[in-house]
């Protein structure tokens, strides 16, 4: 992951600007953290009996007043940016592969409703919150859902196509213990199983394949701790398995890694597919479906009243923010996660002959150890989709595509090449990026949140979205419904990801550890 440097010089202008306009701003936000700071520095000069300023003392008042400033001045910063620097609310469309098999738009809003519940964000989270929220008459008042460009046209419905089970701060690593780690193993690995059954249920094809899925590893030292947590995790009755690089080369056909980690409840999906079974079966429980309708503002209260871009307005007892990287345009979660954006590519179908020689006879999902992590996946028709790597972050949260992507699919077909050298000349056929949240410490949480406690969040997939956002759908059903107590023991409940700050510093602090993890990361398979 390595934020874009294009832009350097026009993100300090736009600092410097901000600054200059939080000086001479006249509301009365920017008055009370001006009068704040100003009341922090005020201080008499101190002198000795003689009238004669101390030396010593002199020094050290000058060393704690700079250091004071620094403090004070990064503190008024990153409190005043959000302010300064208002976000740009922006939904560029999704020119994934998957995308091509979304569903049919549905007709924007076009009157002021009256909801038991609203949901805004039309993607894995939003869809089967709102499924779970009238499935068996759950909830008999009125669910409506606002998506403000089509279902499925954020990280939904362009991601890498990986099931993967767990969150992404415990795969493959211990996170609270063996006991809770395999709790939530065992949920997230059900409902995979869940998803197959709707997807014969309502006989649509999502193309879920739960076949297992590996983690490869690129050095001795990351087989040598993969060969360690599967020993450990065996005993706490994980049915995951080490595999010597002999299998890897027998199941991918490729040389490039030393070993792996392999779960066999893990898979793939298509899922762009996926969107379509969710959107049919929250239609089917009597979800209404607004598509083409972007909330615009939240005003909070025992019944919310939510403002939309065609100027009409829903009032609901209860909000369901399935909004993840694009949380912070509503003005809620902006110091939770930070969107990033993501790459990847995927072939034209490869011939029988080329996939021969290329000896992925597994046909099994894997991604890497690295932090930047790769990943790939082959579809039933044979195509081989490969993303992750370098990511970028656009000052401020932006959400629009940076200008350097062509740098970062090239990368993509270099490590595609590397994996895979017998596919020579194989180019990329659809190549597509896009913003995806990213906690702090790959942390998930949802709960809820706001003065009356009526609004629910859920947040920070880190990469393990495809799955957990249904996981995570289903239990913010729960909490609308009154049921907390049964989510009690899970660790993310009611939790945030640690505190980001705000611009300039988050752009600072990510451009420093994406570059920090450039440098350690492995440079090849």
């Amino acid at each position: 992951m390595r934020f874009g440097s294009s832009d350097k010089s026009q993100n300090c202008r736009l600092v410097q600007g901000a600054l200059c306009e939080f000086k001479n701003c006249s509301t009365l936000k920017c008055q009370e953290v001006r009068s704040d700071i100003y009341s922090y520095f005020r201080m008499d000069r101190m002198t000795d009996n003689t009238g004669k300023q101390s030396g010593r003392r002199s020094f050290l008042k000058t060393t704690a007043i700079t250091g004071a400033c620094t403090v004070a001045g990064a503190v008024a910063v990153n409190a005043a940016s959000p302010c300064l620097l208002p976000e740009e609310m922006v939904f560029e469309p999704n020119n994934s592969y998957w995308a091509k098999v979304l569903p049919p738009v549905n007709s924007p809003l076009q009157q002021d409703i009256e909801a038991d519940v609203a949901v805004v964000g039309g993607g894995f989270t939003g869809l089967s919150a709102a499924y779970y929220l009238k499935k068996d008459g759950a909830i008999r008042g009125r669910v409506v859902l606002l998506e403000a460009a089509r279902c499925g046209n954020g990280a939904s419905g362009r991601n890498g196509a990986m099931m993967l089970t767990s969150t992404a701060d415990r795969y493959m690593q211990w996170g609270g213990g063996p006991g809770l780690d395999k709790r939530i193993y065992d949920l997230t690995a059900e409902n995979i199983r869940k998803l197959k059954e709707l997807s014969g249920t309502l006989r649509i094809d999502a193309e879920i394949e739960q076949q297992g899925a590996l983690q490869v590893c690129n050095t001795t030292e990351d087989a040598e701790k993969a060969r360690e947590y599967v020993k450990k995790a065996r005993a706490a009755n994980f049915p995951c398995e080490f595999w010597e690089k002999e299998r890897v080369v027998e199941a991918l056909g490729t040389l490039a890694y030393e070993g792996a980690y392999f779960d066999p409840n893990s898979g793939q999906v298509h899922p762009g597919k996926l969107v379509g079974l969710f959107k049919a079966a929250a239609e089917s429980v009597g979800v209404e479906i607004f598509e083409q309708t972007a909330a615009l503002h939240v005003e909070e209260g025992e019944r919310l009243a939510l403002t939309t871009s065609n100027g009409r307005t829903v009032r609901a007892r209860s909000l369901v923010l399935a909004t993840n990287a694009y949380s912070s345009k509503l003005g809620f979660l902006r110091r939770a996660v930070t969107p990033v954006f993501d790459y990847v590519g995927i072939t034209a179908p490869l011939t029988d002959e080329t996939l021969s020689a290329l000896g992925w006879k597994s046909r099994v999902p894997f991604n890497d150890c690295r932090t930047e992590v790769y990943y790939l996946g082959l579809t039933r028709d044979n195509r081989i989709h490969i993303g992750g790597g370098p990511v970028d972050y656009v000052f401020n949260n932006g959400v629009r595509q940076p200008a350097n992507v062509e740098v970062h699919y090239q990368r993509l077909l270099a490590e595609l090449n590397h994996i895979f050298p017998t596919l020579g000349t194989e180019s990329f056929e659809v190549r597509w990026s896009g913003s995806v949240d990213m906690s702090l410490d790959e942390t998930p949480g949802l709960g809820w949140m706001g003065k009356h406690g009526n609004i629910f969040y859920a947040i920070g997939f880190s990469g393990h979205g495809v799955n957990l956002t249904s996981v995570f759908g289903r239990i913010l059903a729960d909490l609308i419904r009154g049921r907390s107590v049964d989510w009690r023991w899970l660790p993310y409940l009611n939790r945030l990801p640690p505190y980001t700050p705000n611009e300039p510093f988050r752009w600072l602090g990510v451009q420093f550890a994406l570059g920090y993890y450039q440098f350690t990361d492995p440079t090849k398979p």
